[in-house]
């Protein structure tokens, strides 16, 4: 298992650490601190795996692909 910080995820994932941060927050990913912020590898992999098909632009307002809002959204 490896685990990255909030940067190395970002890099991962093609995006920003603030969008890491936001991802977070909503509890789209699950993170844990060791001093600072880490997110395991498998993580970063069911998250990418379970977001198939999703606009996530605006985390806290996930939204399908052709723009409907998904009501099954993780819960916290």
């Amino acid at each position: 298992m490896e685990l990255y910080t909030v940067k190395e995820a970002a890099t991962k994932l093609k995006t920003n650490p603030h969008m890491v941060y936001a991802l977070i927050k909503s509890k789209h990913i699950v993170a844990l601190k060791l001093g600072r912020i880490k997110i395991p590898d498998y993580e970063l992999e069911r998250f990418v795996k379970e977001s198939q098909g999703m606009d996530l632009t605006d985390p806290e307002n996930v939204k399908d692909l052709d723009g409907s809002r998904l009501s099954n959204q993780r819960e916290p």
